[in-house]
C-alpha cells in the first residue's frame, strides 16, 4: 500500500495552506464543545467555567505541542465520575474546598502523566484488557445517567450514595418539575432523533446546539430568570393542583468577568493518602482514555497519519498541569469532537487551536448568553452520552467476542458501581486473569511472553510467538514491534502459541491495519490450529489439544471435547 499523497503541511506552513478549512471546522467544533464543556463541568460538581478553561487550553496550548493531527482535546464525560468523587471526598461537604483540593490533585496527576509520556509509557495502555476498559466506560455511563436524570426533570435527589441515587429515579420522575422536564425531555428527544437521522444535510447541524437553542428559547418562555411559583394545568378538573418553583437556580451560573472564573489549587492535603488515591485515579483514567481515543481518531483520519502517542500523552499532561493551576478540569483527546472535526474537513492541528480560540472569544465577550442555558438542556446531553457508553449494544458486542469477555465486562461494571473506578478496574483485571488460569495458562508463562523477531530475508520480518499471550505479558512484544522499520513485510507466526486472549488478538489485528496504512504489509499465520471462544474474528483462542497426546507440535489430530 503506497503512502497517501498530498499530505497537509504542519506548523506555520500548514496554517498558511489550510487555514480556511481549519477555521471552519474549528468553529463548528466550538459549537459542539461549548454545551458539552458546560455539561461536563456541571456533572463533575465544579463551576461551569472549569470545562471551558480546559477546552481553551487544550485548543490553544496543547494543539501546538501534541503528537496528533486532527484530535480535539478537552474535558470528557469519562472523567466526570473521577472528578466528582474527588470533589466530594476531599471537600468533606464543602464543594469549593473540594474543588480546590481536586485542582491540586489534577496538577500532581498531570505531572505524572507528563513524565509517563516523556519516558514513552504510552504502550502501557495495552496492559488493560479491552473488556475491562469497556466495562469501566459502561459503568461511567450508568453513573452519569443515574445522576443526570434528576437534573433533567428538575429534582434534587436526597440520597448520598450511588445506589441510593439510582433508587430515587422513580421518585424524581413522579415529582418532576413540568417546565424543567419539558426542556430536558425535548432536548433528549432531539439527541435521539439526530442519532437516528440518515439525511447528511440535517446531520451537519450539531445536535447539541439545537438542544441548547431550544432550551434557551423555552427558558425565556418559562421565565427561568426570575424566581416564581406556577401551577401545572391549574384548570384540569382531574389532576391534582401542584405548585412548582422555577428560577435562576435552573440556569447555568457563570461570572460576568472571564478572569473571575479562574480558581487556584490548594495543596493542603498533599501529604494524605486519600489525596494520592485520587491523583492515581485521575492519572490512570485520563491517560488511558486519551491514548485509546487518540489511536481511534487515527483510524478516521482521511490522510492516514499516525500519531506519536507518547508525545500526545506528554502534551496532554502539560495542558492538564496548566489547566489545574487555573481552575480547569483534566482533558483528553476526545473522540466525539475529534470525529466531528474530521467530518467537518479539518486538515491539521490548527483546527483544534481555532476551536479553543473561538471558545475564548465567546466566553470573554458573551458570558450572559451562557447564563441563559438551562441546566436541564445540558443534562439531556449528558444522559444521552451516558446511554451511549452503557447501551445494550455494548453488552452485545462484548458477548460476540466470547462469554468469558462478557463476564469480565459485567464484573468490571459491578465492581466500579459497588466500589470506585480504581478498585473496580482492579477487580476486572483479576477476573480476566482468572479466566486465563482456568484456560490452562501455565504459571511460568504468566509474566513473560516467549517470542522471537527475525529478518528472514531483506525487508521480511517473522514474529514467532510461543506459549500464552495475554494482556499481562505482551508489552515487551508491543515494544519490539514499534521499533520495526516501516514499509516492510511483517509476518506473525502464531502456530506455536498455546493461548491468545482477546486483548492480544485485538492488538495484533490493529497493528497489522496500522502497519499497512503506513505503507507496509502485514500477515497473520497459524490460527487455523486454534479453537476460538466464539465466532468473532478477534475472539480469544486456544490451540487444539491432541487426542492421543502425540504427534509433532502444530499438527492437529483431533479436537478434544469437554
Amino acid at each position: 500500500m503506497s503512502a497517501v499523497p498530498n499530505l497537509p503541511k504542519t506548523g506555520l506552513a500548514g496554517l498558511a495552506e489550510n487555514w480556511t478549512a481549519d477555521v471552519m471546522s474549528g468553529f463548528l467544533v466550538f459549537l459542539i464543545a461549548l454545551p458539552l464543556c458546560l455539561g461536563i463541568s456541571m456533572a463533575s460538581g465544579v463551576p461551569p467555567m472549569a470545562g471551558i478553561i480546559t477546552a481553551i487550553i487544550g485548543g490553544i496550548v496543547v494543539s501546538r505541542v501534541n503528537g496528533s493531527f486532527v484530535t480535539i482535546t478537552g474535558p470528557a464525560a469519562g472523567l466526570i465520575v473521577v472528578i466528582l468523587e474527588a470533589v466530594q471526598d476531599l471537600g468533606g461537604g464543602d464543594a469549593m474546598a473540594g474543588y480546590r483540593y481536586t485542582l491540586a490533585a489534577i496538577v500532581c496527576a498531570s505531572v505524572i502523566q507528563t513524565l509517563l509520556g516523556i519516558f514513552k509509557a504510552g504502550k502501557l495502555s495495552a496492559f488493560f484488557p479491552s473488556s475491562v476498559v469497556h466495562g469501566m466506560l459502561a459503568a461511567i455511563g450508568i453513573i452519569i445517567m443515574s445522576k443526570q436524570i434528576h437534573t433533567l426533570v428538575g429534582v434534587r435527589p436526597e440520597a448520598k450514595t450511588l445506589f441510593g441515587t439510582i433508587g430515587e429515579i422513580p421518585h424524581s420522575l413522579m415529582e418532576l418539575n413540568p417546565e424543567v422536564a419539558a426542556i430536558g425531555g425535548l432536548g433528549l428527544l432531539i439527541m435521539v432523533i439526530w442519532n437516528l437521522l440518515k439525511n447528511r444535510y440535517l446531520k451537519m447541524i450539531p445536535a447539541p446546539i439545537l438542544v441548547v437553542v431550544l432550551g434557551v428559547m423555552l427558558g425565556e418562555y418559562f421565565d427561568l430568570e426570575h424566581e416564581h411559583i406556577y401551577m401545572f394545568l391549574p384548570n384540569d378538573p382531574i389532576l391534582p393542583h401542584h405548585e412548582y418553583t422555577i428560577g435562576p437556580r435552573f440556569l447555568v451560573a457563570i461570572p460576568e468577568n472571564f478572569l473571575a472564573g479562574f480558581t487556584f489549587p490548594d495543596f493542603g492535603r498533599i501529604s494524605e493518602l486519600a489525596f494520592w488515591e485520587h491523583v492515581i485515579t485521575i492519572c490512570l483514567v485520563g491517560s488511558l482514555e486519551s491514548l485509546i481515543s487518540a489511536a481511534a481518531v487515527d483510524k478516521l483520519d482521511p490522510y492516514k497519519r499516525y500519531s506519536d502517542l507518547n508525545r500526545d500523552l506528554t502534551a496532554v499532561g502539560i495542558g492538564n498541569t496548566v489547566a489545574g493551576m487555573v481552575g480547569g478540569l483534566p482533558m483528553i483527546a476526545e473522540i466525539v469532537r475529534s470525529s466531528a472535526n474530521i467530518n467537518n474537513g479539518a486538515r491539521t492541528g490548527w483546527a483544534n487551536f481555532f476551536h479553543g480560540a473561538f471558545l475564548l472569544i465567546f466566553v470573554a465577550l458573551f458570558p450572559r448568553l451562557i447564563h441563559e442555558i438551562p441546566l436541564a438542556a445540558l443534562a439531556a446531553l449528558l444522559v444521552f452520552t451516558g446511554y451511549r457508553l452503557a447501551a445494550p449494544r455494548e453488552f452485545a458486542k462484548t458477548l460476540a467476542v466470547g462469554k468469558e469477555q462478557l463476564a469480565v465486562f459485567v464484573i468490571t461494571i459491578i465492581g466500579v458501581l459497588a466500589t470506585d473506578l480504581l478498585i473496580g478496574v482492579a477487580i476486572g483485571m483479576l477476573a480476566e486473569f482468572l479466566v486465563h488460569v482456568l484456560r490452562s495458562v501455565n504459571w511460568h508463562e504468566v509474566l513473560k511472553l516467549y517470542f522471537e523477531i527475525e529478518e528472514e530475508e531483506p525487508g521480511i520480518y517473522r514474529v514467532r510467538v510461543d506459549g500464552a499471550a495475554f494482556f499481562a505479558n505482551f508489552l515487551s512484544l508491543k515494544s519490539e514491534l514499534s521499533a520495526l522499520p516501516e514499509g516492510r513485510t511483517v509476518m506473525f507466526d502464531l502456530s506455536e502459541t498455546e493461548t491468545i486472549d482477546h486483548t492480544v488478538m485485538e492488538f495484533i489485528h490493529h497493528y497489522c491495519e496500522d502497519y499497512e496504512r503506513r505503507g507496509g504489509k502485514a500477515e497473520i499465520h497459524g490460527l487455523e490450529q486454534h479453537q476460538a471462544a466464539s465466532g468473532h474474528p478477534l475472539a480469544a483462542r486456544k490451540r487444539a489439544v491432541m487426542a492421543n497426546g502425540g504427534g509433532p507440535r502444530g499438527e492437529i489430530l483431533e479436537f478434544s471435547r469437554s
